[in-house]
């Protein structure tokens, strides 16, 4: 079994997910007592936080880039950076590392094309939702991507800052979130991909009519079946509905 390098803290609670699945997932493949091997590096998140309120993605990217080279002394063989809005400077990362960085937008990518959809959903940071590092690597795919309005926005990025990434899932939130995806699939949206780890504290799949794609669960997915040969990064994805 591999050792993967887990880059998290960003935030924790969505890192305690990452862990989670990550051990779930390797025991459900080999049975018994089995479990991952795993390095985790977390992070300061207001650190990160401060620069990316101030876009300051530059030094951003050099401090991660230097914690996944620390993964990497740790003995791991790959890395998986615990976030989606971080992949913003996944370059930055890679360019430091020896061993791969399993990026997030290709194993959602996968998920979806398996699905057999080309247009999608996206929720996530407003970092995520407007920047173009993910909507392009899944645009790269062959998929139109439909972002939220822009009240949608900022109501979607203001419930992961003010309250998941703290901990908190208000029904109200929920509520709001699941109207959103609704007017989404009201654009031609298909399904949708929710695109911050914490997203996943709040919606899954029974929440709303349409296919999920949960970039956590997917990504997890991806670095256990790299980890175990299972096939690489090319093997069948795993598809959350």
């Amino acid at each position: 079994m591999k050792t993967i390098g887990l880059l998290g803290g960003m935030s924790w609670e969505s890192s305690a997910l990452y862990y989670r699945l990550l051990n779930e997932s390797v025991r459900e493949r080999l049975g018994g007592l089995h479990s991952a091997r795993c390095v985790l590096l977390s992070v300061d998140f207001a650190e990160i936080a401060r620069l990316q309120a101030a876009g300051d993605w530059a030094r951003a990217g050099e401090l991660l880039a230097a914690d996944a080279r620390a993964l990497q002394a740790a003995g791991a063989d790959l890395v998986v950076l615990c976030t989606n809005t971080m992949h913003v400077v996944a370059d930055a990362v890679t360019a430091g590392l020896d061993v791969p960085l399993l990026h997030i937008g290709d194993s959602t990518a996968e998920a979806i094309t398996a699905a057999g959809l080309t247009r999608i959903g996206l929720l996530g940071t407003r970092y995520t939702m407007e920047q173009p590092f993910l909507v392009d690597r899944l645009s790269g795919a062959g998929l139109e991507v439909l972002v939220p309005d822009d009240a949608d926005r900022e109501l979607v990025h203001r419930v992961i800052y003010e309250e998941l990434v703290l901990g908190v899932a208000r029904e109200e939130s929920r509520t709001a979130y699941r109207e959103v995806v609704d007017r989404l699939v009201a654009r031609g949206a298909q399904g949708v991909v929710l695109g911050c780890t914490e997203i996943e504290l709040l919606i899954g799949p029974d929440d709303v009519d349409v296919p999920t794609f949960p970039t956590t669960a997917l990504h997890v997915a991806a670095a256990v079946r790299i980890a175990l040969a299972e096939g690489g990064a090319g093997a069948p994805p795993t598809i959350v509905r």
